[in-house]
C-alpha cells in the first residue's frame, strides 16, 4: 500500500476493472490520479492511495471510481425525492463548473464566498437574502429612484455585495438535503457546519483530507 517513491502508478486491473478501462483512462487523462505530497498525506487515506511516487500520492482510480459511483447514486436518489443539494466550490478552477452544473441541475451553489452562518445561523442569513431580493426587485422596478444619488449608490453596492454571496442560493427557503463539497480542505467551515446540521457531505477530496469528516468521500 505504502510503495516505492520509484513504483509505477500503473494498476492491476480485474476483468470487472477493464470492463471500465475507457472511463479510467478518462480519469487518467484528467490527471485524477494525483494527490498531495507523502508528507501531508492523511494515514486515514491509505486505503485509497495505491503507491507514492516521487513523493506524490498516487490514488487507486479504481477505488475513485467506486466512490464516485456511490456518490452519484446517493446525490440521484435526493434529487428523486425532491430534496435539493448545495454546491460548494470557490476556487477559481472550480466556481465555474459549480455554477453550471448547480443551474443545469436546478440545486443551489456557493462559488464566490462561504459565508459563516450560512447553515448554522440559517435564519438570520435567510433574513439577508429576502432583503438581497427585494432590492434587486425595487432596482428593476425604478424604486430605488425615489432616493439620492448617494443613496442609491450605497444601495447599488449592497446588491453588488449581496449578489458575490447570495446568487446561488437565493431561492433557498430551507436548509438542502446534502452538501457537495469540492475540496473540504479549502472549506472546512462548510464541512464543519453542515456536520454540525447533520447534513450529509459528498466531498472530492485530496490526500490531506480526512474520507471519515464526510458521508461520501471521493
Amino acid at each position: 500500500q505504502e510503495g516505492d517513491d520509484k513504483a509505477s502508478p500503473v494498476i492491476e486491473l480485474s476483468a470487472e476493472d477493464k470492463a471500465k478501462l475507457p472511463i479510467l483512462e478518462e480519469m487518467m487523462k484528467a490527471g485524477m490520479m494525483y494527490g498531495r505530497k507523502k508528507s501531508v498525506t492523511n494515514p486515514k487515506m491509505k486505503n485509497y492511495v495505491y503507491t507514492f511516487r516521487n513523493g506524490i500520492a498516487i490514488f487507486d482510480l479504481t477505488r475513485t471510481l467506486e466512490q464516485l459511483a456511490k456518490a452519484e447514486e446517493f446525490l440521484k436518489g435526493i434529487m428523486a425525492k425532491g430534496g435539493k443539494i448545495l454546491m460548494v466550490g470557490t476556487q477559481p478552477a472550480a466556481r465555474d463548473l459549480v455554477k453550471v452544473l448547480a443551474e443545469e441541475l436546478g440545486q443551489f451553489y456557493v462559488n464566490e464566498r462561504w459565508l459563516g452562518g450560512m447553515l448554522t445561523n440559517f435564519k438570520t442569513i435567510n433574513s439577508r437574502v429576502e432583503r438581497f431580493k427585494m432590492l434587486k426587485a425595487d432596482k428593476a422596478a425604478g424604486r430605488l429612484a425615489k432616493y439620492t444619488k448617494k443613496e442609491q449608490l450605497l444601495l447599488e453596492r449592497e446588491i453588488e455585495n449581496f449578489a458575490i454571496v447570495f446568487s446561488g442560493v437565493e431561492n433557498m427557503s430551507a436548509l438542502p438535503a446534502a452538501v457537495l463539497i469540492i475540496d473540504p480542505m479549502v472549506h472546512e467551515t462548510a464541512l464543519r457546519e453542515a456536520t454540525r446540521m447533520k447534513l450529509p457531505v459528498v466531498a472530492l477530496v485530496s490526500s490531506d483530507g480526512d474520507p471519515d469528516a464526510m458521508a461520501h468521500p471521493i
